[in-house]
């Protein structure tokens, strides 16, 4: 077997891999968005609080979808020796590391804008929904309880909402769960926002996410690299 027959065999054994992947996926996404029910029957309670999400399923389905078109372009150019496809599978997935590249750059150097167009667009909400939306309390109780955090930023995103009016206090994850929670013991517990905790979270775990992106852009790289090889390989065929 020579070398460019190798290299094409991996390409399409890969992109196929990547095809069922993306397919999966879509179906998983369609499932969810169409019989959240039966869904939440076989993975249990765990899931519920994902589920609140309802753009879990919309994610799914773009991923899937993203990822059927690769699997497809690269499998189907690389069988048929096909310069259009090959192109075409180059070219998204230069579009996708750029676009992660990118996002990674904002990441690094925007988090303080981040946390400040965060801050104008949650607080807001937190005061008007928390309380009175249930999917939007579940998924705010769900994250406070899980990452031990009050609010975007802390106990005061609270002040004169809905919440507050209502129950006369704060949510317990304010007060690290006791039943009573007023401006006192709030501030007493000093619980840190959900996203300071959250980054904090990310600052910890930034060896392993580290690791999964570059592994990530490793694979994108080498993709290119590949269909590119193809590519030009077939002009002197």
């Amino acid at each position: 077997m020579g070398c460019f027959t190798f290299i094409k065999v991996m390409m399409i054994l890969f992109n196929l891999a990547i095809f069922l992947s993306g397919g999966t996926l879509l179906g998983v996404g369609i499932w969810v968005k169409v019989d959240g029910e039966s869904f939440l029957k076989i993975f249990g309670t765990l899931s519920s609080s994902i589920l609140q999400v309802v753009n879990v399923a919309y994610l799914l389905i773009v991923i899937g979808a993203i990822l059927l078109v690769i699997g497809f372009l690269g499998c189907y150019g690389a069988q048929k020796e096909s310069k259009c496809l090959l192109m075409m599978f180059f070219s998204v997935v230069l579009i996708i590391f750029i676009a992660e590249v990118a996002a990674a750059v904002v990441a690094l150097i925007f988090t303080g804008l981040a946390e400040t167009l965060l801050t104008g667009l949650v607080t807001p909400l937190l005061k008007e929904k928390y309380g009175a939306n249930d999917t939007f309390t579940e998924i705010w109780n769900v994250t406070m309880t899980e990452v031990h955090c009050c609010g975007l930023n802390n106990y005061t995103d609270f002040n004169n909402s809905y919440f507050y009016e209502t129950h006369q206090g704060y949510p317990k994850q304010c007060c690290d769960m006791r039943n009573t929670c007023n401006s006192t013991v709030a501030a007493e517990m000093a619980v840190e926002g959900c996203f300071k905790q959250i980054l904090e979270e990310i600052r910890t775990n930034a060896g392993v996410a580290g690791g999964v992106a570059a592994g990530i852009a490793a694979l994108e790289i080498a993709s290119m690299a590949v269909s590119m090889y193809l590519y030009c390989r077939l002009d002197e065929k």
